[in-house]
Order: structure tokens, then sequence, then C-alpha cells
């Protein structure tokens, strides 16, 4: 037990730090550690997990969670929300003072302007994952790809879109 839940730890720590732009920019690596490197889940599986993951309140990086409990069980649960919250919030504690005091300084003005579009990259690169993940068809990338530009070129609310798209996939799958 000891060995799978200090594995759980060596892959949700480092992703913890690298959470730039949430928990949605790991999933790219997250998947890859989850099903490739490790062979803990199957693509299947780990597209279930995000799902749920999404369907539940609470914060995007549940999935750490949803995956340790399916490989460990309670404390797999409990290692990979460690490995996933403490270490990126240990960093943000020790850099927040810094960062309110250093309002105009160039290194933070530099940071905020890199790391802006390599969290906007690793979030798409998230979408990206799940979508391969879920072996997703022709017609769940369109109605990805309307729902993206829907929501960013409209003011048409989240609310309406999802029960717009819904409702399609209802007609489309179930009333039939």
């Amino acid at each position: 037990m000891g060995r799978s839940l200090l594995a759980l730890l060596l892959v949700f720590s480092p992703l913890s730090i690298l959470s730039i732009g949430g928990g949605q920019a790991t999933i790219p690596e997250m998947q890859h550690q989850a099903v490739v490197v490790h062979g803990w889940l199957s693509n299947s599986q780990f597209a279930d997990l995000f799902a749920l993951s999404r369907a539940a309140p609470g914060p995007s990086s549940l999935i750490a969670a949803l995956i340790g409990w399916q490989v460990f069980g309670f404390w797999g649960a409990v290692a990979a929300t460690l490995g996933i919250f403490l270490p990126s919030s240990l960093l943000m504690y020790a850099v927040g003072a810094w960062w309110h005091r250093r309002a105009d300084s160039p290194i933070r003005r530099a940071l905020e302007r890199g790391l802006a579009p390599i969290a906007v990259g690793l979030v798409f690169a998230g979408a990206v994952t799940v979508l391969r993940a879920a072996d997703a068809g022709a017609l769940a990338l369109a109605t990805a790809a309307a729902v993206c530009l829907v929501q960013s070129t409209t003011r048409i609310s989240t609310h309406a879109t999802v029960g717009a798209v819904a409702s399609v996939y209802l007609l489309l799958f179930y009333i039939r």
C-alpha cells in the first residue's frame, strides 16, 4: 500500500505546481500518467472520471481524488488530494506576499504576460485529451466546436447553451 500511495503523491504533486490555469491545465499529463505510464485506468475510465468530476460541485481538480479512489480506495483519494492541492497551496502562500508587494515589478509583469497564454494552451490541451480519451466521434467534436464558438462570440448564457445541446442530444439519442 505504501508504494502505491507514494506513486500517487509522486504523480500529483508535480501536477499541483504546474496547474497554471487551474486544474483543467493538468488533464493531459494526468491522463498520460494514469493511463499510459502507470496503467491505473483505461482511456474510457479516465473519460468517465473526468465527466463525473465535472458533474460534481467543487474544484476541477476533483478528478485527482476520483483517480486515487478508483485505484487505491479511500487512502488513494486522500493521497491524490494532498498531492494535487498541498504543493501549490504552500507555493502560493510563500509567493503571495512578494507578489502583492511587487505590483510594479517588471518580473511580475513578465510572468503575468507569459503565464496567461500558457494557461490557455494547457486548458485547450486538456479539452483535446478528454475528447481523445472518450473516443469522441464527429458529432462530439462538432458539438465541442459549436459550444466553444457560441460561448466565446455571443452573449448567449451557458445555461441556454447547455439546455439547447442537451435537448438536441436527447432528440438524437433517446427519442426515436
